[in-house]
């Protein structure tokens, strides 16, 4: 190594490169030295020094180079130091590079070039297709030199990487090397050092509009100052870090990412930012795709710029982090920004569900009251955020983060919560509260308290303690969860009215309603319940549901509808096994309550007899009978009845015929009721009845979950505080378990949630069956208000006028036309008035309900846009011509008759055809389609 290091003089170089003694991979000019000579600094690079006396010496070493030698192949490296250019020596630069195309990086420090010398330069690199890297290092290139260097580099197809350092290029320097960035797609890596930032607007914008994979770093040292860097882009970690720029190049910027698809994470913490460009800046989070991460920390943004953000992350579906952190903005741009991640009614969408991360506060961001009401309603409505952090906030108090923590308890997607700063986080309410939220909260994960009041004097760590037990589980055993829930008698009872239209249901309702409140009017006894002619013409249309309380006893009277559109229905609302109900079936005595003309003994028998084969049917449907149906018969209108009539023993005798033929079917209780409708006197035993009878029936029905009866209250208190909504998410469900129902509660947020599902929805089923709320597990929600969905929904799904409404045919119709005619047909056109069904359920939640309960079908489940068959709509059959059928000799007709083996105490319910026409489909979709037509609508014209 010493003799390579040895100082020789440069005609040895010349015959060192004549002979092809040397295997070198760099050369290193170095020009204007004391004195001339060279030495190896290792085996494979040399130095050469050329003094001003022996200039002659560097134009016959280029030359020298020029023609191609084996040992000079391996030359990669070309270094030249404080050369001062002529045109000849460019010329023979230039013939080197032609003819070794193994160099690839050229470095040129503290050079001059003349503006011929930097044009045959650019001539050169167009020409050029080795050269892999160029630096050029205070070598005053200026505008000019970045000019041609633009041009040329257009035309080059093989460098990859430039760099300019210590130089001033300008503003149009820097607009032509942004020209050539969008044609050039081969460069790789730009370092610009230059005397003024502005430059690195032009480059960054380019580099973003055309989406080049290229990284880009721009450094600054205006007017003397330390060197800053001004912009950088990393395309390995997608990173845009912007550390100064004026607004208008902000702007640029920000038009540039908005179809940019190469970053995303882009930070301008400690730029100051205008509206002006959080203007720009909305339609870059409408229109951008790839951005992941916005950092925005320390901008002096205020509340007009952060409502301009805010607005565009209503359309944005990418964002996933956003920080706004140390700005000057208030309550009113807090309320803004976390709009979009907020709900304001149970059937409204989260506008945005991308964004998982929200930091913002600092000592000059103002929250106050509409800032505060904005951060409860995003904690107690959002689904998706799961890291929020408010620091440094010196404005909310106490009682305010009190109301946070109280919020969070509702909140199962927040996982981490930062609150460094806060002088607010003091005093043991807070503490409290923290520790009760995480009691029932058990998804928070991590809550960084540090620099607070509460941090600082040591009281933080039975925080930190319990978030370390939420993390933890003990392991649990493995047997059925459901058997430790202790089991307690049901508190509720539901009686059936069962009967024809104008048999007095309602009306008797309304007088045993008076009975049960008889005790806070003394005098009600004498008083009928008054029916005017509007009433008594217009009937009772759909199901009805009047509850009442007994000593402790929940009694609810569920009216099913006489009218014969009705009776498809009247299935779905017997009561489930086990479940503590009984039947009143009641029969006016009369035809019709505007004449006295009675009807016969037969008719009575028919009206009595079509009742008990219905509860018969439906009983035999229940897995598992635990007791028989409880049945008393109710005869109305008994005032209008002449006490000699030879009918009423007929009746009598018919009557004792039908308990005798149920005997072992029905528990049929042996008296008789009859009654005035209108009087609560003449209806008073039967009051009686009803209540000792709901007494005995829960005694002998299966027992219940005790947390079935607590839940009763629960869910009665919800209403109350939501508006007396009739419906709930089973989202609201799992909430509400969570927060007042601890035997329901996740404790840790490594339970088995699975586990604890399966209790939620077992408590469901259980309230379902004793009538306290309607719950199908596959749609999703609760129905709290019975009378609500039996008389706006379900009354209103079996009337629709689809037909009318459609270009329905067959039975068939589209899931969106579907849904359009419920929309028109549920919601009231007269403002004010209405069931307000819309508010609760969404169209689509109404047409899942219809399939659910087989009013509907999908004629291919496993298509999304299938038609669905809807039975009702098939109007042939029902008094009407049948159109379908064909006459001639050569038409025959083949069927099959359906009937219940004990037919005689059994019937195939009016709910039974709809369902098997839906039940068979499947089969016979295989069939040419106008086979499948007359099977479809033979099936319409069965009866029980």
């Amino acid at each position: 190594m010493a003799s390579n290091q040895k100082f020789r003089d440069l005609q040895w170089v010349l015959q060192a490169f004549e002979t092809e003694s040397l295997n070198l991979h760099s050369i290193s000019f170095y020009l204007s030295q004391p004195v001339s000579g060279c030495y190896q600094e290792t085996e494979n690079s040399m130095n050469i020094n050329i003094s001003t006396d022996c200039l002659e010496y560097f134009s016959l070493i280029l030359i020298m180079l020029g023609p191609a030698k084996n040992t000079l192949l391996s030359l990669k490296n070309l270094e030249f130091h404080c050369v001062e250019w002529e045109l000849q020596q460019v010329q023979n630069l230039g013939e080197l590079l032609d003819s070794n195309l193994n160099i690839k990086q050229l470095v040129f420090r503290r050079n001059r070039f003349n503006e011929e010398c930097l044009s045959e330069f650019s001539d050169i690199l167009e020409r050029n297709g080795a050269i892999k890297e160029l630096m050029l290092c205070e070598s005053h290139i200026g505008t000019v030199g970045a000019t041609l260097l633009a041009y040329a580099l257009k035309m080059n197809d093989s460098l990859e990487e430039l760099q300019i350092w210590e130089d001033s290029i300008g503003s149009k320097g820097a607009e032509e090397l942004s020209k050539m960035i969008e044609a050039n797609s081969i460069l790789k890596l730009l370092t610009i050092f230059d005397s003024r930032s502005i430059t690195a607007t032009p480059l960054i914008s380019a580099v973003l509009a055309r989406n080049r994979a290229m990284e880009v770093h721009v450094w600054s040292g205006e007017s003397g100052d330390k060197s800053s860097k001004v912009v950088e882009f990393v395309p390995g970690n997608s990173t845009l870090r912007i550390y100064r720029i004026d607004v208008s190049g902000a702007c640029r910027v920000a038009c540039a990412l908005g179809l940019n698809s190469t970053v995303t994470s882009f930070d301008m913490t400690g730029v100051r930012l205008k509206s002006r460009w959080a203007k720009e800046f909305r339609w870059v989070l409408e229109q951008n795709q790839s951005l992941k991460e916005v950092t925005l920390s320390k901008t002096c943004l205020k509340d007009k710029g952060v409502v301009y953000v805010a607005a565009g992350l209503f359309k944005n579906r990418h964002l996933e982090r956003l920080h706004l952190d140390g700005n000057w903005f208030s309550g009113v741009a807090v309320e803004h920004l976390l709009c979009p991640l907020s709900r304001f009614s149970a059937l409204q969408c989260q506008a945005n569900i991308t964004l998982r991360t929200v930091k913002f506060g600092g000592s000059r961001t103002k929250i106050g009251s509409d800032g505060l009401a904005a951060i409860l309603k995003m904690l107690t409505t959002n689904e998706t955020l799961t890291r929020l952090a408010i620091v440094d906030d010196q404005s909310m108090r106490p009682d305010d983060f009190f109301r946070i923590f109280k919020s969070l308890e509702k909140n199962a997607s927040l996982r981490y919560l930062s609150l460094q700063g806060c002088k607010g986080i003091r005093g043991e309410r807070v503490l409290q509260a923290i520790m009760e939220t995480l009691q029932i909260n058990p998804w928070i994960e991590d809550i960084d308290l540090a620099r607070t009041p509460l941090h600082n004097t040591g009281k933080a760590d039975a925080i930190y303690q319990r978030l370390g037990q939420n993390g933890k589980t003990e392991a649990e055993p493995e047997n059925d969860l459901l058997k430790d829930m202790p089991l307690t008698e049901p508190k509720s009872c539901r009686v059936f009215f069962c009967g024809q239209e104008y048999a007095g249901k309602t009306t008797l309702c309304n007088s045993i309603s008076q009975n049960f409140s008889s005790s806070k009017l003394p005098y009600i006894e004498q008083v009928r319940t008054l029916v005017n002619p509007v009433e008594q013409a217009v009937r009772t249309v759909g199901m009805k549901i009047k509850t009442f309380k007994d000593e402790g006893t929940k009694i609810s009277i569920w009216n099913l509808a006489g009218q014969h559109e009705f009776y498809s229905l009247h299935d779905l609302m017997f009561p489930g096994h086990g479940s503590a109900s009984f039947f009143l079936i009641i029969s006016s005595l009369f035809r019709k309550p505007s004449n006295r003309e009675p009807k016969t003994p037969m008719e009575i028998e028919e009206d009595l007899q079509y009742w008990l084969r219905f509860i018969v049917s439906n009983s035999k449907r229940a897995v598992q009978q635990c007791m028989l149906p409880n049945v008393a018969v109710v005869l109305t209108h008994y005032d209008k009845v002449n006490q000699t009539s030879q009918n009423l023993q007929a009746m009598v005798n018919s009557i004792q015929t039908l308990r005798d033929k149920f005997n072992g079917y029905v528990d049929f209780y042996p008296t008789v009721f009859t009654v005035d409708a209108r009087s609560s006197a003449s209806v008073s035993k039967l009051t009686h009845h009803i209540r000792k009878t709901s007494k005995t029936v829960l005694q002998r029905v299966p027992r219940v979950y005790q947390l079935c009866n607590d839940l009763v209250q629960i869910l009665s208190d919800w209403r109350s505080e939501n508006y007396n909504k009739p419906a709930m998410k089973w989202k609201e469900f799992a909430e509400l378990c969570q927060t007042k129902v601890p035997p329901l509660r996740i404790r840790s947020r490594h339970d088995n949630k699975e586990k604890i599902e399966m209790r939620r929805r077992a408590v469901a089923t259980c309230l379902h069956h004793i009538g306290e709320v309607i719950y199908f597990d596959e749609l999703g929600f609760l129905i709290l208000d019975c009378e609500w969905f039996c008389s706006e929904i379900l009354s209103q799904l079996i009337k629709l006028e689809v037909r009318r409404q459609s270009s329905a045919e067959n039975g068939f119709i589209s899931r969106k036309e579907l849904e359009k005619i419920l929309r028109g047909s549920l919601q009231n056109q007269i403002p004010g008035m209405g069931s307000k069904v819309f508010e609760n359920l969404e169209a689509n939640d109404l047409v899942k309900m219809m399939m659910k309960l087989e009013l509907c079908y999908e004629q291919d489940p496993s298509d999304p846009n299938s038609l669905l068959l809807i039975p009702s709509i098939l109007e042939e059959g029902r008094g009407k011509p049948q159109k379908w059928q064909l006459s001639g000799a050569d038409c025959l007709y083949a069927g099959r008759h359906l009937q219940c083996d004990d037919s005689s105490h059994m019937f195939l319910t009016p709910g039974f055809f709809p369902r098997l026409q839906a039940r068979v489909l499947p089969y016979l979709t295989a069939l040419p389609f106008h086979y499948l037509h007359f099977l479809i609508l033979s099936f319409s014209f069965g009866s029980p």
